[in-house]
């Protein structure tokens, strides 16, 4: 049986030393891909609404609220850190059976509890391999979406987790941390399901902010509930249903982690990759496309393809990135998928409104049985007006464990997130901190992201 002892144990047992070098690697990578989301989504008004709230909260303190001057305190500059890092739908996930996290939602709150503390690069590797290896476990033996509970539910336990770890809590007070963490922030699914709003791109940094704040009141001497998980009422009873975990110090599960090339929900991303490769390679005008029809697997099916509320009626970016029919109507049109095709005037365009109609989602149980064998299956059919049709079949994407994305590749995404704000200087700089990190300090990370 998990206990709050087991958690706490694992978390104290990582040692930078005894990562793999591939681990270090993609720890770094997620770290940097998290920190370019982040600047990609500066200005966005969401988390300009959580910048504003935290400063009113927190006038000062310690940390830096990305892409400002200002500060704030560890919880409350994680709040809006991690916004930045979400809101865009851009980020990393664990692709589990019956629940997709994204591991990236505790970097920021690693980053801020590092700063905070005067933190070595060595410490922030740590603490994020500690977050990714229990987020994932979580979620492939504790999923919650079934029984009506967001995966935030997960993140408020593995951030406290990995910020207790930077701040320096004893086994004790890692335990009271978790436990305060998983008694008091239970997330609800309703968040992502039927009329989508902007709550669905913060509720991870609500998560955040609460796992922080966890930290710091077990670190001043609060007790919390150390039988969170086994306790009459606790989390297996109420939240889970019986669960067993073994998160390895080795932490490598960041290795089954995708990261994502197109600006959309994770579930998307072949389907996405997969009709741009269609409509450039048959020339398809968009104009004479009759039907489009999506072949995938439950996962997808239930979340972004209608099984929880229509996915068809889209005015918001928060509706749009969460509709197979909207995505893959864009893409087919654009030839793409970035920030633009968020944008209000992009999605009330007739082009697009008109094209979303004509996309069909079903389920198919082969490719659901794939999914869970660890590939992201699509079956696109474009159909044209004249009856002809074009098909196309993946089996993953660029990104995915099975595909993962180079150096290169997350440089060249983070410059494309970056170049708006920094110039070819700077940017050189923070990839040079992140990908030495073991040789920097978090301050010296985040004091390159004003």
């Amino acid at each position: 049986m998990t206990t709050t002892a087991d958690l706490a144990d694992f978390a104290l047992a990582v040692e930078y030393d005894d990562l793999a070098e591939e681990v270090r690697e993609e720890l770094k990578k997620r770290i940097l891909d998290s920190v370019g989301i982040a600047v990609g989504a500066m200005g966005q008004t969401p988390p300009e609404i959580v910048r504003t709230t935290v400063r009113e909260a927190s006038p000062d303190g310690p940390c830096r609220l990305w892409g400002t001057e200002e500060r704030a305190s560890p919880s409350e500059a994680t709040m809006y850190d991690t916004a930045l890092t979400r809101y865009l739908d851009f980020m990393d996930s664990f692709l589990a059976p019956g629940e997709t996290p994204h591991p990236s939602d505790n970097v920021a709150a690693i980053l801020c509890c590092g700063e905070a503390e005067g933190a070595s690069g060595r410490e922030l590797v740590e603490a994020v391999g500690v977050a990714y290896e229990l987020q994932a476990e979580l979620a492939w033996n504790a999923p919650v979406r079934d029984r009506g509970f967001d995966h935030v539910t997960h993140t408020v336990i593995t951030v406290a987790t990995a910020a207790g770890r930077v701040l320096d809590l004893d086994r004790e007070e890692l335990r009271h941390a978790i436990g305060i963490a998983g008694v008091g922030h239970n997330a609800l699914r309703v968040t992502r399901t039927e009329g989508i709003n902007a709550w669905k791109g913060v509720a991870s940094a609500n998560a955040a902010r609460n796992g922080v704040y966890s930290a710091m009141l077990a670190r001043n001497g609060m007790e919390g509930p150390t039988n969170l998980f086994e306790g009459q009422k606790g989390w297996q009873s109420v939240i889970s249903g019986e669960f067993e975990v073994d998160p390895d110090p080795s932490c490598e599960h960041v290795l089954d982690t995708m990261t994502k090339r197109y600006v959309a929900e994770t579930y998307a991303q072949s389907a996405v990759e997969g009709v741009i490769e269609l409509a450039e390679r048959e020339e398809i005008d968009p104009e004479e496309v009759s039907a489009i029809r999506l072949d995938t697997f439950g996962g997808a099916k239930l979340i972004i393809g209608g099984g929880e509320g229509s996915r068809y009626e889209i005015e918001t970016k928060e509706q749009a990135d969460h509709s197979l029919p909207y995505m893959l109507a864009a893409a087919l049109i654009d030839r793409g998928m970035t920030n633009a095709a968020y944008e209000a005037d992009r999605i009330r365009r007739d082009d697009v409104q008109r094209l979303l109609r004509r996309v069909d989602v079903e389920e198919d149980p082969e490719l659901t049985e794939r999914f869970e064998a660890g590939e992201m299956p699509a079956v696109i059919d474009v159909t044209l007006e004249d009856g002809t049709t074009y098909r196309v079949e993946k089996d993953d994407f660029a990104g995915h464990p099975r595909n993962p994305m180079s150096w290169a590749d997350v440089e060249e995404k983070f410059e494309t997130m970056t170049r708006d704000r920094y110039d070819a200087t700077r940017r050189g700089e923070i990839v040079e901190v992140v990908r030495g990190l073991e040789d920097h300090g978090a301050a010296e990370l985040t004091e390159l992201l004003d």
